[in-house]
């Protein structure tokens, strides 16, 4: 997700075109062409710009209303309906050929993985393994990060992996059957913390990780706009 407004200018993209199977955009005020999945303008008045990260989270609807009860969703645009992606979208593109492919570690086209670039560094995770582990301690580049797998077991987050305050390394832990919002318990601090990364309790209560973002993609995305990009467990 993107900022729209760059030098005071509030921009309005459009969908041009397809580059090995990525999004390429338009603005109407200036003719440039964006790419999706960097954020970067790639040709027109503006090449060379880089749009601003919105931090955002791809959770199912029963997580984000446990913790946005308030919120809102956008409705379909009814004129459209008929051009909206099917419910079995993701089934069908898991077997949809592919312009490119990196046969790397073990990984095929369509392999889901969560990306992150960051630090420095890009690194990827495949989704499943993820979602296997619940609770996955790791390095982007130098920094220590932590993913954790929500209550619903389909949504994951990143966090840098240091509450502030504390030195020295921390550990978190998946716990189970407690009261709803408790989901991990670190052991230097002794506190229980939630899906938002914020302790809820203990010595560290109030204080939250700091979040880090974080991209759902196929692999021979990530990879070919990564191509420096290492993978978790599969070596350095």
């Amino acid at each position: 997700m993107w900022t729209r407004d760059i030098d005071g200018l509030r921009l309005t993209f459009h969908l041009a075109g397809i580059n090995n199977q990525n999004f390429i955009m338009r603005d109407e005020q200036t003719g440039t062409y964006w790419q999706q999945i960097s954020g970067a303008a790639i040709s027109g008045p503006l090449k060379g710009r880089q749009l601003t990260l919105v931090l955002s989270d791809e959770l199912t609807l029963a997580t984000w209303k446990l913790e946005q009860p308030q919120g809102t969703v956008l409705n379909d645009v009814r004129e459209y309906i008929s051009e909206y992606a099917t419910r079995d979208w993701d089934v069908r593109m898991k077997r949809a050929p592919t312009v490119l492919a990196f046969p790397e570690h073990d990984l095929t086209a369509r392999d889901l993985m969560l990306g992150i670039q960051a630090f420095g560094a890009s690194r990827a995770f495949l989704y499943d393994r993820v979602v296997g582990e619940k609770v996955v301690k790791d390095h982007v580049g130098s920094e220590p990060v932590l993913l954790v797998v929500g209550p619903d077991d389909q949504s994951v987050r990143a966090f840098r992996d240091h509450i502030p305050g504390v030195e020295g390394v921390v550990n978190f832990y998946r716990i189970a059957g407690r009261p709803s919002g408790i989901l991990l318990m670190d052991d230097a601090t002794g506190s229980e913390w939630n899906f938002q990364g914020c302790a809820i309790s203990g010595k560290a209560k109030e204080l939250c990780l700091e979040p880090i973002p974080m991209l759902k993609d196929y692999w021979f995305d990530w990879r070919n706009y990564n191509p420096k990009t290492t993978v978790y467990g599969k070596g350095r």
